[in-house]
């Protein structure tokens, strides 16, 4: 991991006044401003290059990074997003060699004597962090995997141990995998970046749980958001402008619905930007709300989009080049494009592609937005304008063992070889082992499975009526990577049943005898076999030669008979079972 700094790293300005060189290998870029030195050190690792089964990992590794400077009085921070890593600092050239230094230190030989304690203050920081109106979304869109993991509490810390965090560092936190950016013209004495040798790490491929786009999902009272995965363009930035300031006129300053009417624009990797738009409303204004941002992005869509406010949004996107040290303003968006490999322009090419933008072009980035829509609503849904509900319920249950809930019979777990179904009489959800993201084990024998696409069951054994080996197909069948060991749980937060409501197993449910269960299949086959005969005699009646006087249909009628007196028990059962109760 040792690398050469003998001999003095090549040192080219462009034209906007940015300069690149590497640092121990590590990219830079450096653009001089008055007063303190800021810098920030990013790497292109994040929550979504992570599984729910180890999540926080990064997270985790940030915290243990940063330890050491826990009493410095510098301005420092870090922060842990879906594809990157960022590490900030601001004061006297010293300062920031002495943080960096220390950071790069850090990483290459964790403090894991801190693991535990780390571990419970990210706890305590996952506890009393507020909810945003979009979180949630991401799981909806892209289920427990990719940048859906965002939205998710960070299951893995439990099972993390020291070499975890050393590995994740040693394979992440890579020379190859950063990027440095300061504001200052020369790089400051004394810089050692030195960081293990790996690679550069593409972001993360998007996964997803909708089956079809646009959708919606009803959510919390109040607040409508929307996302959309769009093309990464100046079209689409400035688009998320003008629909900002349309939301704003039409839901607070006309409608009088909303407080708060916006949209933003958030580059997600590469070549993807996510567009977030979102207004509040009362819960008694909630509907007329719905209605009335769904119009705002038909208008949009149908192409009505007033030249004044591309004009207005078009001369503040330019305005930001006429600051002071612009350089060094445009350092930490370059920094990204160059972590990410996304292109970066010169202010000159940035310009003129803003000075290009059209009233077509945005009409163009309305539709697209649509096309990929998902709505988060309060209230009713919002079929009525072209939206398709996404899933709150699987397609399908297994068909495997049951077990009935021992407060409410209709309640039941089904448990199978490949998977696990948790049926009550208006939803059903099924987890199929291989899509498992996670599954908890508790010392007093619960379980806690989510699937990739973010349902989830518990097994409560407290609660159901299991037999002994209930649970062994789901320890054989989930992947070891998902499974999570989790510490004893406090006796008072085991749930147990309200013995006004407990109800002893029904016979036959999940005991059904192995006799009783073969005379189903044996009435089953025997119908079958009677459907045959009875069609066989019926069609040898209309024969002149095998029934010269004719049919008997006293025979067929009282096979006819018999068959469905066979077939009920029968029928009844798969209904039975295609319903998970029986």
């Amino acid at each position: 991991m040792d690398i050469d700094t003998t001999t003095a790293p090549t040192a080219t300005t462009d034209e906007d006044g940015v300069t690149t060189t590497t640092v121990n290998g590590v990219r830079t870029l450096l653009a001089p401003r008055s007063g303190p030195v800021t810098a920030g050190l990013l790497f292109r690792v994040g929550r979504a290059d992570e599984t729910l089964a180890t999540s926080g990992i990064t997270h985790l590794v940030e915290h243990l990074a940063l330890h050491r400077h826990g009493l410095s009085d510098l301005h420092y921070n870090g922060a842990t997003a879906a594809a990157h890593t960022h590490f900030a600092v601001t004061g006297t050239a010293d300062d920031v060699v002495e943080y960096l230094n220390g950071v790069c230190a850090a990483l290459r030989d964790l403090p894991v004597d801190r693991l535990e304690t780390e571990k419970e203050i990210l706890r305590t920081e996952a506890a009393g962090r507020g909810r945003g109106a979009a979180d949630g979304t991401g799981v909806w869109r892209y289920g427990t995997r990719s940048y859906g993991l965002v939205d998710c509490a960070e299951t893995g810390l439990p099972a993390i141990t020291a070499e975890d965090v050393r590995d994740w560092a040693r394979t992440r936190f890579t020379t190859e995998n950063a990027v440095l950016w300061m504001t200052c013209d020369t790089l400051p004495e004394g810089l050692d970046l030195t960081l293990p040798t790996g690679e550069w790490r593409p972001a993360p491929e998007p996964t997803s749980a909708l089956p079809a786009t646009p959708a919606y999902f009803q959510g919390a009272d109040g607040v409508v958001v929307l996302s959309s995965v769009l093309p990464r363009s100046t079209a689409a930035r400035l688009f998320a402008d003008v629909l900002g300031k349309e939301l704003f006129r039409e839901l607070r300053q006309k409608g009088g619905y909303s407080y708060t009417a916006a949209a933003e624009y958030h580059p997600r990797d590469t070549d993807h930007a996510t567009l977030f738009a979102y207004a509040d409303a009362l819960p008694a204004k909630q509907d007329a709300l719905v209605g009335a941002f769904v119009d705002v992005l038909a208008k949009l869509r149908a192409g009505r989009i007033e030249q004044a406010d591309l004009d207005s949004i078009r001369a503040s996107a330019l305005a930001q080049f006429d600051g002071p040290e612009l350089a060094a303003s445009m350092l930490p968006a370059a920094a990204m494009n160059l972590l990410m490999r996304h292109r970066r322009l010169p202010v000159a090419g940035a310009r003129a592609e803003i000075e290009a933008v059209t009233v077509s072009d945005l009409h163009r980035v309305a539709r697209d937005m649509w096309a990929d829509a998902l709505m988060q609503v309060p209230g009713r849904g919002v079929d009525w304008a072209g939206l398709t509900a996404a899933p709150t319920a699987s397609p399908e249950i297994v068909s495997g063992r049951r077990y009935s809930a021992v407060e409410n019979g209709k309640v039941a777990l089904l448990v199978a070889k490949d998977g696990i179904s948790l049926v009550t009489p208006n939803d059903r959800v099924t987890i199929r082992y291989a899509q498992c993201a996670l599954m908890q084990i508790y010392p007093d024998g619960a379980r806690h499975l989510v699937g990739e696409d973010g349902f989830s069951i518990t097994v409560e054994p407290t609660l159901y009526h299991l037999t002994g080996g209930a649970l062994t197909p789901l320890d054989a069948g989930v992947p070891p990577a998902s499974v999570v060991r989790m510490p004893p749980r406090d006796p008072a937060r085991i749930p147990r049943p309200d013995p006004a409501r407990s109800r002893p197993r029904t016979s036959g449910k999940p005991a059904r005898s192995g006799a009783v269960t073969a005379w189903i299949w044996l009435l089953g086959t025997f119908t079958v076999i009677l459907t045959a005969a009875t069609g066989l005699v019926a069609y040898a009646g209309t024969d002149p030669e095998l029934s010269p006087e004719g049919p008997d249909w006293a025979a067929v009628f009282f096979m006819s008979l018999l068959t469905l007196i066979c077939g009920y028990p029968w029928i009844e059962y798969l209904r039975k079972r295609r319903r998970g109760e029986g």
